[in-house]
């Protein structure tokens, strides 16, 4: 039990990687490039993950009207392997 009453796991030394992960996103085009939120904290977070594993699933999640035809990328964005919207997979 934590300082706040919260149960937390026990500490370990033991780094997790994730086999998958839920990207939100504000557009998205096509080839599956994105738009986030700002800053980069996802793309630079995905793409220190993929160096540990490089079989992550990334999933971008958005709604169909979130679509546009070209989203300009550089080579410091992440470019995910799905997105899904209400209408299936892309």
């Amino acid at each position: 039990v934590s300082k706040f009453g919260i149960l937390e796991p026990k500490g370990t030394s033991k780094e997790l990687v994730p086999d998958l992960i839920i990207v939100p996103l504000v557009a998205f085009d096509n080839e599956l490039n994105r738009i986030g939120y700002g800053k980069g904290f996802y793309d630079r977070y995905l793409n220190n993950l993929t160096i540990l594993n490089k079989k992550i699933e990334t999933i971008g999640i958005a709604f169909s009207f979130q679509k546009y035809k070209k989203i300009p990328s550089s080579k410091f964005d992440f470019q995910l392997k799905n997105i899904f919207t209400e209408r299936g997979f892309l």
